[in-house]
């Protein structure tokens, strides 16, 4: 990799904060961009707008998703931006290359009763079923992202309002609150696991030996639960938050208010889960019409 390349990354771990998934994401990025200056004998110094159109082409030969290459150059023309702040003389390639569109696609979550069959699953008779019960409440209840969840301080929380304080994508800082179940299981784990949480740390979420329970070790608790859990197959950390954004929107919220609540910082990308919520409400509707069927022969 350039030093140049690898300064971008530097620059946005350690001044854009980006997690780690989002970072390997740009790095792997970058990786497959070397690969295609390599076999086309380029180097980045000379990679022009035409050159761009050919990698765009490339990258649909790989039988890539619209989404993915849409991302992939949003990487590179990222990072020629930085390159320029570093050379005056650098011209960004990707920077009239138009953008693929995105596929269409409905965010995928859980129906109430998958929800209710998960916390059920839960038992809060052993002090691991105390962890994961606070882990699958504070994702439900608040939308928050794991990577969120993961950084929580046990001075983040609010027991009195109640709500905690996380940190979002680029460092930005934002309150959500939660109801009373999350509040009692929250109590009730830090009854159980104070001991083994001050030992060196103050983090909220920690695994059996009292540390702070990593990005992988949530997703592997979810992984257990659902693989528990009769009538649910699949979940990832993100169907939670698509789950909660959805039924916030279903039950009455705005826009702006789930907006706010998932810390995105453009309202597009949470007027996504519109879509969702329209498709739930021409079935209502389909169902519920008189004139809204066709008429049996």
């Amino acid at each position: 990799m350039n030093k140049i390349q690898q300064d971008y990354l530097y620059m946005l771990k350690v001044e854009r904060k980006y997690s780690h998934y989002t970072l390997k994401s740009y790095e792997d990025d970058l990786y497959q961009f070397n690969s295609f200056l390599q076999q086309e004998l380029l180097d980045l110094e000379s990679f022009e707008y035409k050159d761009a159109r050919n990698y765009l082409s490339y990258l649909y030969q790989q039988g890539l998703k619209r989404t993915t290459v849409s991302r992939k150059i949003s990487t590179l023309r990222s990072f020629y931006e930085y390159w320029m702040t570093q050379n005056e003389e650098i011209v960004n390639p990707f920077i009239q290359l138009v953008h693929p569109k995105k596929d269409n696609y409905l965010p995928k979550f859980f129906y109430n009763e998958e929800m209710e069959a998960m916390f059920k699953t839960v038992t809060e008779d052993m002090k691991k079923g105390l962890r994961d019960r606070v882990i699958l409440e504070l994702l439900f209840a608040t939308g928050m992202r794991v990577s969120e969840l993961v950084h929580i301080r046990e001075t983040d929380l609010d027991m009195n309002l109640p709500g905690v304080k996380v940190l979002g994508k680029g460092s930005k800082e934002r309150f959500i609150p939660f109801g009373e179940l999350c509040r009692q299981s929250i109590i009730k784990y830090l009854e159980e696991f104070q001991p083994a949480r001050q030992r060196a740390h103050d983090y909220l979420i920690v695994n059996m030996n009292g540390a702070p329970l990593t990005e992988r070790g949530v997703r592997y608790v979810l992984n257990d639960i659902v693989k528990r859990t009769t009538g649910v197959t699949e979940i990832h950390p993100h169907k939670i938050r698509h789950t909660f954004a959805t039924h916030m929107l279903n039950e009455g919220a705005d826009l702006r208010t789930v907006q706010s609540l998932l810390g995105h910082v453009n309202l597009s990308t949470t007027g996504r889960y519109t879509h969702v919520t329209n498709d739930q409400l021409r079935k209502v509707y389909l169902n519920a019409h008189p004139r809204a069927k066709k008429e049996n022969n």
